[in-house]
């Protein structure tokens, strides 16, 4: 026997072999549609018995197998259902004569048949036969499984004859001596008179009775013959039918033990016998529910009377003695070449009840043996069933590595060099089987939970071999899938020259099958996930970056919603997400080009604007800006990035990344807003340092000068501009200001409104530095101090000549007096442009722009000290100034009602000035309730901001450089 069944369990030694075969042309679907329902009747309980036959159906049967039969009858085909079609009556005489030709090929061993025509109608067809039936077409055949039934209770019928002949026979001298076909050629020539060639035929008749009980559904009939078999056997010698009795008292023990049996089929057996204790107490005619005993046999007979036998000796093993006697039989196997299919057969047998048993270790070495039995020249359709069994067996175990393995090999036997046509689907599909078994899944999800989990160089091996298989099944794409699984998961365990192949690969392969996110199906349902490469590159961190200054929306505060705080955030177009990658220890070649990373985001409609980013090898954080538009108003949720790799484009979600906390972020959308773009007259300079700014300009101004900034607004959106409000606000400084540091006019900008997209309109700023000209702290604090005396002098004329310095005051040109008069100060303040337009004013929203002025305010002219003396008139008096030029150019000081002074660079002289008296107690400071509200130091501060804007407006001094030409320098006022 050359064919081995990879599925032989120990209960099949109770079953009666039908073959069931087409006969002719009969369509294949056809064919196994009826096959499924014949193999449906797979036990009948015999009428008029508590017997049970149990029947193994099959497809194919190689006629050399059946030649075993009287070794083990379980291999012996008993019965043959034909299959076939005929349409016309002509077809009849042909149809039955190929039935009688298939029935020659089992003709020896055959109990019965069955011929099932279908198509055939008429006379012929109503002919009343036993052994054929007829029906219309192969869905109008309902009797079908109880022919079948009826099929096999006529095999009982014969099984049980032959039973009770050679369990009674009495043939003496004459018994048959049963062999294998190998043994033939030996016995020829042998003595046949000799006692040891008796008890070798009493022992393998008694063994071959044994197997006939059991197939009967006599299984404690069955016990004590091959107890008797065994005993009989080992005494001549005959180890290979030693071997098959102590293998049949294996099965009937196995059936005994585990009457669900032990194939892992869905479906439990009826069990024949229930449990010992029943078995026991009955009783059928003919049955033999005896013990045995080896001096009861006659020297030539089968047996005599057994009844002397009962209670000597246990019946069935137990369930170690099982497997004992298994490698017993085995071993006996093992002597014989020839026996190669047998032994095998035997040790699967073995593995499947070592599996009930839980003892793995066990059926491993039964599985070992099994590898190293040869079995000759086997085919390679053989050779991946015998693999294939072989992982399923140490599947079966538990043994999950040890069956890949095999599975593996089975897998590479489909596309050996020996094959005309390779197997490559079969292959693939054998090589995804093995996945599990190499702690491999498909799933990138399962390789960022925890430490990486088998052999990463076998788990290689393999998934390159998926690559090249998918490939010569010519699904590109299933070769760009599992070679991007294999970057992203084993990225780690790559060597850099295998990284650079493994792209190079990735590269080909993209250019004529791009990789995408969709989910790929297999034809056997499988599923396989999209591989998003979150390695390539790795991003460490990702943060959600706030619109420029210029691009907020903000809420008007009284349209704030109920539980809506006023930072909340509104974002308009663009949307920027900041995140960063680092390819520490991660070199692909020299550089990880990536082609296309953008935001990937749900909700509202969004266009992503694409970045292109080139890594270098080791180059630590890199931080990249994504940015994006969102197109209508809503709830956008950013879920995460996209890139393009390797021509593989990836959706990697936050969520999956490795090190980083967030899982996505919601952001509002508000309604369309105007956009305005600002430019000034001057040009722009660096922020100023406490404020979020959309733009700035700076400027040199003297103390004292007013210079004029243009502002132009243009309107490079979409949206109308409707509104337009315009506020300032100067930052906290340590200088005194007087005056309006910035002033305006908007009433003309405002008449151009609504601005219409690309329309632009310009807004005139004055910006005024007006600090303190005093060059002490109490130069005002005694108007009434006599000073220097100028008796003879006209006191409407300047005193043109230089001050000799007062004893108690520093002198003027010394280093530490002109760094105090030389000092320049910085005032800063901000203009804010509020303006809305559009679908968003509608909803209550406005935008800012906000523009930073930054003024370095020179020191021009000081009052170093405030005199007074008494005039002609009483109403009147002498002011008499001291003024000091801290410029490097010559300049002239005017008076209202006086004669201009001329000041060179450092130059201090004198000025005199007639005035009338003021009355300061005349001049009301503030209203009765102000004043009843106002703090004793806010009266002073509003006294002295009265008096003083008095006596400037009284006195209107100013300045001029004299070398700045006209225009480039107006004149300046002194507060």
């Amino acid at each position: 026997m050359s064919v081995p069944d990879y599925m032989q369990c120990a209960e099949d030694h109770q079953t009666v072999l039908v073959v069931v075969q087409p006969m002719g042309i009969v369509p294949e679907d056809q064919f196994f549609r009826i096959y499924k329902r014949i193999s449906s009747v797979s036990q009948v309980s015999i009428r008029d018995s508590q017997r049970v036959l149990f029947i193994r159906y099959r497809h194919h049967y190689p006629p050399e197998n059946n030649e075993w039969g009287d070794f083990q009858t379980h291999r012996k085909v008993v019965g043959l259902i034909s299959v076939t079609s005929c349409n016309t009556a002509k077809e009849w005489p042909q149809t039955s004569d190929r039935f009688h030709g298939q029935k020659e090929v089992f003709g020896s061993t055959l109990y019965d048949s069955r011929l099932l025509v279908f198509g055939l109608q008429g006379e012929v067809a109503e002919q009343q036969r036993t052994d054929v039936a007829f029906y219309p077409s192969y869905d109008d055949c309902p009797d079908v499984e109880k022919r079948v039934e009826d099929f096999v209770e006529s095999i009982f019928i014969v099984l049980e004859s032959k039973r009770l002949d050679r369990a009674t026979d009495k043939s003496g001298d004459k018994l048959q001596l049963l062999c294998v076909p190998f043994e033939k050629k030996d016995f020829v020539g042998l003595d046949t008179d000799s006692r040891h060639y008796k008890k070798r035929c009493q022992g393998r008749m008694r063994k071959h009775v044994g197997d006939l009980c059991l197939q009967a559904g006599m299984l404690q009939d069955a016990l004590v013959h091959y107890h008797m078999a065994v005993e009989l056997l080992r005494s001549v010698n005959d180890f290979l039918w030693l071997g098959a009795a102590l293998e049949g008292l294996c099965s009937a023990s196995v059936i005994f033990h585990y009457p669900g049996g032990t194939s892992g089929k869905s479906g439990a057996r009826k069990p024949g016998v229930s449990s010992a204790a029943d078995a026991g107490k009955r009783h059928r005619p003919g049955a033999q529910e005896v013990l045995i005993d080896p001096g009861a046999l006659t020297t030539n007979a089968i047996s005599a009377d057994t009844s002397t036998e009962i209670g000597r000796a246990k019946n069935c093993l137990s369930q170690e003695d099982i497997i004992e006697k298994y490698k017993e039989a085995i071993s006996n196997y093992g002597k014989y070449k020839s026996a190669g299919v047998i032994e095998l057969e035997a040790c699967i047998k073995a593995v499947r009840v070592l599996a009930i048993q839980k003892r793995a270790m066990e059926a491993s070495e039964f599985l070992q043996n099994a590898v190293y039995i040869n079995l000759g020249q086997l085919s390679e359709e053989e050779k991946i069933q015998r693999y294939s069994v072989l992982s399923e067996l140490y599947e079966l175990i538990g043994f999950h590595r040890k069956s890949a393995f095999f599975k593996r090999v089975a897998a590479m036997q489909c596309v050996a060099p020996t094959i005309p046509e390779p197997g490559w689907k079969a292959c693939y599909k054998l090589l995804l089987e093995t996945l599990p078994g190499y702690s491999l899944s498909l799933d990138p999800k399962d390789f960022s939970k925890g430490t990486h989990r088998g052999w990463a160089a076998v788990q290689l091996r393999l998934l390159h071999e998926l690559v090249y298989a998918s490939r010569r099944m010519g699904n590109p794409g299933l070769s760009v899938r599992h070679l991007s699984f294999l970057l992203q998961t084993m990225l780690d365990f790559l060597s850099d020259q295998e990284k650079k192949e493994v792209t190079q690969s990735l590269e080909n392969y993209t250019s004529k099958c791009p990789g995408g996110m969709e989910v790929i199906s297999l034809p056997d349902g499988l599923k396989l996930p999209p591989v998003p490469f979150t390695k390539l590159p790795i991003v460490r961190s990702v943060s959600l970056l706030n619109l420029p200054a210029s691009l907020r929306p903000h809420k008007v505060k009284g349209l704030l919603g109920q539980g809506m705080s006023s930072a909340s955030p509104f974002i308009y177009s663009p949307i920027t997400m900041h995140s960063r990658g680092d390819e520490r220890s991660k070199k692909i070649g020299e550089y990880l080009h990536v082609s296309k990373m953008s935001i990937y985001s749900s909700s509202v409609d969004f266009e992503s604007l694409p970045a292109a980013l080139s890594l270098p090898a080791e180059s630590g954080l890199y931080p990249v800006t994504l940015v994006g538009v969102p197109r209508t108003a809503g709830n956008i949720t950013i879920n995460g990035y996209h890139t393009s790799v390797f021509g593989v484009s990836s959706d990697c979600l936050l969520e999956g990344l490795v090190g980083v906390k967030s899982s996505g972020c919601m952001v509002e959308v508000v309604p369309s807003l105007p956009r305005l773009q600002l430019c000034t007259s001057l040009p722009r300079s660096a922020h100023l340092s406490s404020e979020d700014l959309s733009t700035s300009v700076s400027l040199q101004l003297f103390n004292g000068e007013t210079q004029q900034l243009t502002i132009t607004l243009e309107n490079i959106g979409t949206e109308m501009l409707n509104t337009l409000e315009l506020t300032s606000k100067t930052l906290s400084t340590k200088e005194k200001l007087f005056g309006e540091f910035l002033t305006w006019d908007l009433q003309d900008a405002l008449s151009h409104l609504p601005l219409k997209s690309g329309q632009s309109v310009s807004i005139p700023v004055n910006i005024s530095a007006k600090l303190d000209f005093s060059g002490q702290e109490n130069l005002l604090h005694d108007l009434n101090d006599d000073g220097i005396s100028v008796t003879g002098l006209p006191v409407s004329s300047p005193l043109r000549q230089v001050l000799k310095p007062r004893a108690e005051n520093k002198p003027v040109g010394t280093d530490a007096s002109k760094n105090e008069f030389n000092h320049v100060k910085t005032l800063e303040a901000v203009l804010t442009f509020k303006y809305s337009g559009g679908a968003g004013e509608v909803e209550g929203y406005y935008r800012e722009l906000s523009l930073g002025v930054r003024v370095d305010v020179e020191p021009s002219v000081f009052f170093t000290r405030v005199s007074t003396l008494p005039a002609t008139s009483t109403r009147q008096c002498h002011l008499l100034l001291d003024v000091f030029n801290s410029t490097e150019h010559e300049l002239t000081l005017s008076a209202k009602n006086n004669q201009d002074l001329v000041l060179h660079a450092s130059e201090c002289q004198r000025m005199a000035i007639q005035v009338d008296k003021f009355d300061f107690d005349s001049i009301p400071v503030m209203d009765h309730d102000a004043l009843r509200l106002a703090t004793v130091r806010q009266q002073e501060e509003k006294r002295q901001q009265v008096q003083g804007g008095l006596i400037n407006s009284t006195l209107d001094i100013h300045w001029t450089i004299i070398s700045f030409t006209k225009g480039s320098c107006p004149d300046k006022t002194v507060p």
